[in-house]
């Protein structure tokens, strides 16, 4: 690929999965030069990021040889990509507020080229409002942000701010160096979490979508350079960088706001939104009363998948849905993908042994009018890159023929 990384290394116990993350890039082609910070090495040496990425580890803002042999100026701006993984709460509230005080912090200042973090903290230090104010500000600067994912963590605590593992964060980076900016230009609106429908002012009818797909698809098609419109349910995600967040609750709101977001070239209908809602939503809070509950009269809601795919000047060029199945997936998904006029649909199993549901996995299979793509299991933030650069071949393609 001949593209270069600085990777810098912060101190989190993440650090340990920096030598894989130099390894997966090597094999993707990409050159990695390191910048270790003195916390980081109390998890990793700079021997052994030296021995996989083949380049001297720079560590000391003042150290005469290095400043004779790269000084901090050149360093930032001698690669494609400067990457800060871990970041660390600490590392991204210096640069958010423009510290300048080690090599690591001094070359983020310095550079003039894109910036990648991905997030590494502790569950509480992550929903802190200092941490989040920090992010917003680094978000609003151009800064992308991989991860953080839930799960498990070294202290011993559950939640976000789990590094995103390095195959995720490799792919990231190689999909941003395959199609920089290939959908530049272009208008994408993607649709993300569940719909509340509400039965009185306490009461709603959900279902159990985090968002994480919906919301990674979005920066997957920012990234790639895509003015992206991401209208989203109720969901505990962070907006993607780069994107415009409108936020809902129903699917009768949901379908105004992507109305409202057209004209788009590309729709990605990645919600889990609600076939029904009360036909009549009570105005104050239903009692028990010591009695049996009266039935709920449901009706329909409105197909936003349909009516993005129906025939006219606003219909964007490429309309992807997506099939949440537990039974005859493939099948299921390949009938609502005619019914409903869209172009693609991702199908996914969403049985409760799958985990798919608030997981941080997907096993989706691509289906189009001519074929069926069976993908394997990979990370949501996996399965949104791959999705976001076949969306980049299919414009590339029709740029390619249109000249």
């Amino acid at each position: 690929m001949s593209k270069s990384v600085l990777l810098i290394v912060s101190g989190g116990i993440a650090a340990v999965k920096c030598p894989d993350l130099i390894r997966r890039l090597g094999e993707k082609g990409i050159r990695t030069r390191c910048i270790l910070t003195r916390g980081g090495r109390e998890f990793v040496t700079p021997l052994s990021l030296a021995a996989l990425s083949g380049e001297k580890v720079y560590e000391d803002l003042f150290s005469l040889s290095d400043e004779s042999e790269m000084g901090h100026i050149e360093l930032s701006r001698s690669a494609d990509l400067v990457v800060v993984a871990p970041a660390t709460a600490n590392i991204l509230a210096r640069m958010a507020s423009g510290l300048a005080d080690d090599l690591a912090t001094t070359a983020l200042l310095a550079t003039d080229k894109p910036v990648m973090v991905a997030p590494a903290m502790n569950v509480m230090m992550w929903r802190h409002p200092a941490t989040q104010n920090n992010l917003q500000i680094l978000k609003d600067r151009g800064v992308m942000i991989i991860g953080p994912e839930e799960g498990d963590m070294a202290c011993g605590e559950f939640g976000f701010g789990r590094m995103s593992e390095p195959m995720d964060i490799a792919g990231a980076i190689e999909g941003f160096f395959r199609l920089e900016g290939h959908l530049k230009g272009r208008r994408a609106l993607v649709t993300s979490g569940p719909t509340h429908e509400a039965i009185d002012p306490v009461r709603y009818i959900a279902n159990r979508s985090s968002g994480k797909q919906g919301h990674a698809i979005a920066g997957a098609l920012a990234r790639l350079g895509a003015e992206t419109t991401l209208v989203s349910g109720p969901s505990i995600e962070p907006a993607p960088t780069g994107v415009t967040l409108v936020r809902v609750e129903s699917a009768h709101d949901m379908l105004a706001a992507c109305e409202k977001a057209l004209p788009a070239d590309i729709a990605v209908c990645a919600a889990a939104v609600s076939d029904w809602r009360v036909a009549s939503e009570a105005v104050s809070k239903l009692k028990k009363n010591g009695s049996a509950p009266q039935p709920l009269e449901l009706v329909l809601n409105p197909d936003i998948l349909a009516t993005l795919s129906q025939p006219g000047n606003q219909r964007p060029a490429l309309v992807i849905g997506f099939a949440a199945e537990t039974d005859d997936v493939i099948a299921y998904a390949t009938k609502k993908r005619t019914s409903k006029g869209c172009d693609w649909i991702i199908a996914n199993d969403v049985s409760p042994q799958t985990g798919t549901f608030g997981g941080s996995d997907n096993t989706v299979h691509l289906i189009t009018a001519d074929r069926v793509e069976n993908w394997p299991k990979m990370s949501k933030n996996a399965v949104a890159e791959k999705l976001a650069l076949r969306i980049a071949d299919v414009f590339g393609q029709s740029d390619t023929d249109g000249n």
